[in-house]
């Protein structure tokens, strides 16, 4: 019975998570959730890197195109979400996958981390909405010193979120876990530092080629503000610029490649921090054929 196991894929962007899911998912009659803060939107397809119709080959992928980028899809909404998609593929006697490069979220679903359950304070939102992280970040500071030396300070969601919950409680509260009911196997696909810097590069100038900036202007020209599209950070923050001439098209590119470069180390840390993932070159056939072995004698 494959009552309780799931299968995790995880790794930094470019490393070919996403084809190497679909692999998996084919052998062992999967299907795959999205495990990305940014994949879950609608519209936000070059510019996240989602995996195409083709791409996916006939598996079912969940959690992609789910809401429209106006609304803010948080941590506990991933964990709820996944926690019934997991129970559904169960139920049609399929393995789950989850996939992605989004760490917090795949924590919050493997170690069951319980989020205070704060509602969302529209008024505070939208004082913050006109303010850049650096003084979004100062506030936090001022409220939870302990929070705010350990969020990621590009994203902007996450730091009105937690002055939301410091403001309601006083502070953020410590994380308190709660055991899965679930046997998890994470498998981490990893590339040295020069051949991923390479196809960050490719993977960032062939999207442009496709037509990314073209639909970034089109998410604003459909009702996302510069400053939302600021928030999801990276492609969006600097093609936002672009657009509003605030910087020429090679910066663009310059600024787009060394921050993605820089996000993909900060991705490495936190995955690195967790000792029981099995990681390999997907490079190097040997390697993957032993961890998709791994993975059959797991789900037996």
């Amino acid at each position: 019975m494959l009552n309780n196991k799931v299968i995790v894929i995880l790794g930094q962007t470019s490393t070919g998570k996403s084809n190497f899911a679909v692999e998996v998912a084919k052998q062992i009659n999967g299907e795959i959730i999205s495990a990305d803060s940014r994949q879950v939107y609608k519209g936000m397809d070059l510019g996240t890197g989602k995996i195409t119709k083709k791409e996916m080959r006939g598996v079912p992928h969940h959690l992609l195109d789910t809401y429209p980028p106006s609304k803010i899809f948080t941590v506990n909404q991933f964990q709820n979400n996944t926690a019934k998609k997991i129970e559904e593929i169960i139920k049609r006697g399929k393995v789950p996958i989850i996939c992605g490069g989004t760490g917090f979220y795949i924590d919050a679903v493997v170690d069951g981390t319980i989020f205070p359950n704060v509602p969302p304070n529209k008024k505070l939102r939208e004082e913050l909405s006109g303010k850049s992280n650096e003084d979004i970040l100062k506030i936090l500071i001022k409220l939870d010193k302990n929070r705010a030396q350990n969020i990621d300070i590009n994203n902007g969601v996450r730091l009105i979120r937690s002055i939301e919950i410091a403001e309601a409680l006083g502070s953020v509260p410590e994380t308190i876990k709660e055991k899965s009911k679930y046997q998890f196997l994470k498998i981490g696909l990893t590339l040295p530092p020069d051949i991923l810097k390479e196809r960050i590069k490719a993977r960032l100038l062939s999207r442009i080629k496709k037509g990314m900036v073209k639909e970034i202007e089109n998410l604003h020209k459909n009702g996302t503000s510069w400053k939302r599209l600021d928030s999801f950070g990276l492609e969006y923050r600097h093609v936002a610029l672009y657009l509003q001439n605030k910087i020429k098209k090679d910066e663009m590119i310059e600024k787009l490649y060394t921050d993605i470069w820089h996000f993909a180390k900060r991705q490495i840390t936190w995955f690195k921090r967790n000792k029981n993932t099995i990681w390999f070159d997907p490079r190097e056939e040997k390697e993957k054929i032993k961890v998709l072995d791994k993975i059959q004698e797991f789900v037996k």
